[in-house]
């Protein structure tokens, strides 16, 4: 039973998918994000680059295309949580404004409590408000505990910038506990909204 278990276990973490521990994704493969938020038709632009790379060949480039507000990117998702769960994420990010000149990143999350949507809703986790320091590279992180009967959080790249400014983000870590199912841009593929706008109707 445990050597079927383990065996299991090992096929999904080879599809991507890992049912506990830890996961990594550096934009190395095709897949940008699992989602994005925000007023622009798209949101922020997406692009897989090869300058500037904290490691490896690629980093993802996030252009700003929102007239208003801060834009997100949904770079993990994670499911079959409890309350007590922590769940821990981090991503190199790169920008030269220090502080929170624009352009800046922060790494943030939301609760999403339907296991089959990566754009269900449940209120804001919050997530780190450094800025960084704006001198290149820098890793950011949060953790994030799990209460009042939540069952999945969506980790976030959020912008904070105006239209046409451009951050990158490499080296995403996401940690969480047995039993849990973490989706990477690599290994989830999102069904696309019919329209951003049927997005921004519900008011998130």
């Amino acid at each position: 039973m445990m050597r079927t278990a383990f065996a299991l276990g090992a096929v999904l973490c080879l599809a991507g998918i890992c049912l506990a521990g830890t996961e990594t994704y550096g934009w190395e493969g095709t897949g940008t994000v699992l989602g994005l938020y925000g007023s622009g038709d798209p949101p922020i632009i997406v692009t897989i680059v090869t300058s500037p790379v904290h490691s490896g060949g690629h980093s993802l480039e996030l252009e700003d295309n929102s007239p208003t507000g801060t834009p997100q990117a949904y770079v993990a998702w994670i499911t079959g949580l409890s309350d007590g769960d922590e769940v821990s994420a981090s991503f190199w990010r790169y920008d030269t404004t220090p502080g929170s000149t624009p352009p800046s990143c922060r790494i943030w999350g939301h609760w999403n409590d339907d296991p089959g949507d990566v754009y269900g809703y449940n209120g804001s986790a919050d997530g780190n408000t450094d800025y960084g320091p704006g001198t290149g590279w820098d890793q950011t992180e949060y953790t994030w505990t799990v209460a009042d009967g939540h069952t999945g959080l969506v980790v976030e790249a959020r912008t904070y910038s105006t239209e046409g400014d451009i951050v990158w983000i490499d080296d995403l870590t996401v940690t969480a506990p047995e039993g849990a199912t973490i989706y990477t841009p690599d290994n989830y593929t999102a069904i696309s909204p019919s329209t951003w706008g049927a997005i921004k109707s519900l008011g998130w």
